[in-house]
């Protein structure tokens, strides 16, 4: 089969004819149809997370269909169209058990990483990874779309439940331009925040925030964050603000713009430390991180869009071979909303 391969760390992906995978007990074999190019996936390829083994296909936001089954395998089933759940879980810890499996004590690493992935013609998965995509979402038509879900939507709908976001809030969104910057914009305003402000440093993705929802746009370039979103809640403050960005500075002044009682979410996989000053104890903030969605949370997300409360934006659709060239878009911060390669 073709893909895209990354030999090394900060190196360029390269084709490859590779050879085709063969499900072991408890796998399946899967025909890629496309795959999201999400922040997470671009991490691994520009070196800001290295790997355990190289080479390495990567990629998870896949829609495939089911072509081999391993031994033991009843569920799913030759045909199934079906998206992947990102983390490796056993399944069985306290935390699988209680549907936060995002904290698995016995985490096995991540599909496209400590796996190949979906950039290739075929995928080998855990069967316990792959969620059957539900009646009424048109997979053949937007395999992009129907892929990208399980990351770009879902994602977002762990934070609103994990903010608490509600009809009363404003929320600002920091780094709202990108991948999953736009789709949490789109979510905010499906679950009817009273206010959304879209923060980005390009000023030239603001049309497209405008239209996934925002109220107001933050040209952040400027370094008066804070002030700003001071001015547009009249002095009150935030009350929910969720960063994709991960700087110190983005941070803070994120947490210095909370409102009395407001939350602030941070998600940025490759952010550093920041200062908290003891205003945030007085107006009784609340810092919290968060990571990736439930298994739950992806079904949900597919649901939602199957039903048309929502949908995805993927604004580059490209064949397998240029993955690469998607990648240095994004490098440089030129992709707005979601980049997927088109496989099958």
């Amino acid at each position: 089969m073709k893909a895209m391969v990354l030999k090394a760390p900060k190196t360029p992906l390269v084709l490859e004819t590779v050879p085709d995978p063969v499900p072991g007990p408890g796998e399946v074999v899967a025909k890629v149809l496309a795959c999201g190019a999400g922040l997470t996936i671009h991490h691994a390829r520009a070196g800001r997370m290295i790997l355990k083994k190289y080479p390495q296909i990567l990629g998870h936001e896949i829609t495939a269909e089911i072509v081999a089954l391993g031994a033991g395998v009843t569920d799913p089933k030759i045909g199934d169209p079906v998206t992947a759940y990102f983390y490796i879980t056993c399944g069985h810890c306290h935390w699988c058990r209680i549907n936060r499996e995002t904290l698995c004590d016995n985490l096995g690493g991540y599909i496209g990483r400590e796996t190949d992935g979906g950039y290739a013609e075929f995928i080998k998965l855990p069967a316990r990874n792959c969620i059957r995509l539900p009646e009424g979402l048109d997979w053949r038509k937007h395999p992009a779309e129907a892929g990208v879900i399980c990351d770009a939507i879902a994602t977002p709908i762990k934070v609103i439940r994990r903010a608490r976001v509600t009809p009363h809030d404003t929320v600002a969104v920091f780094g709202a331009g990108g991948g999953l910057g736009v789709h949490m914009t789109k979510v905010a305003r499906w679950a009817h925040a009273r206010k959304v402000i879209a923060v980005d440093v390009m000023a030239s993705k603001f049309e497209t925030c405008l239209k996934a929802g925002a109220d107001a746009t933050v040209d952040a370039s400027d370094g008066r964050i804070t002030e700003q979103l001071m001015e547009l809640t009249a002095g009150r403050g935030v009350d929910v603000a969720i960063d994709f960005v991960g700087k110190p500075e983005v941070l803070e002044a994120a947490c210095a713009a909370l409102g009395k009682g407001g939350r602030l979410v941070a998600l940025a996989g490759q952010g550093a430390g920041f200062r908290i000053d003891r205003e945030a104890q007085r107006k009784e903030a609340e810092i919290m991180g968060s990571r990736y969605a439930t298994r739950q949370e992806v079904i949900d997300a597919l649901d939602l869009v199957a039903r048309g409360e929502i949908w995805p934006m993927v604004t580059e659709k490209v064949p397998l071979e240029q993955a690469e060239a998607v990648h240095q878009r994004l490098d440089k911060g030129l992709v707005t909303g979601r980049a997927a390669l088109m496989i099958g």
